[in-house]
């Protein structure tokens, strides 16, 4: 079974992310949306495209809880369900409950050193 497949997004919490977005906006180039974060797009080379999602979240959102950290990574999976059920299997901390939206599916497993980690199988297409 196919595990990881790429890094799906980098997300950190901030003091101030508009202001934290308009510095990477203009100084390093980052196109930043409304939403404060930037979307890489990649592919077309023969590869599946795909993309790859900065942002920077509010100092005080519980969105990477239960996880302690000030950052979270999201991986791509091929195979959410699959790869949960063998991460339960192998006794890793997987949080119990999974979310679906326009965007895929999520689902979570906590590391060793209790860093929220973010498992993501994107929609078809």
């Amino acid at each position: 079974m196919k595990r990881v497949t790429g890094i799906g997004g980098i997300f950190f919490k901030a003091k101030d992310p508009a202001a934290l977005g308009a510095w990477y906006r203009d100084h390093l180039g980052l196109d930043v949306a409304d939403w404060n974060g930037a979307i890489f797009q990649w592919g077309g080379d023969g590869s599946e495209p795909g993309t790859t999602i900065w942002s920077p979240f509010a100092e005080d959102t519980t969105y990477m809880a239960p996880g302690s950290a000030s950052f979270m990574i999201n991986f791509r999976v091929a195979d959410l369900d699959a790869l949960l059920s063998t991460l339960r299997a192998e006794g890793c901390d997987v949080v119990d409950k999974t979310d679906s939206s326009e965007q895929g599916r999520f689902g979570w497993v906590i590391d060793p050193e209790g860093n929220k980690v973010e498992l993501w199988e994107p929609p078809a297409g």
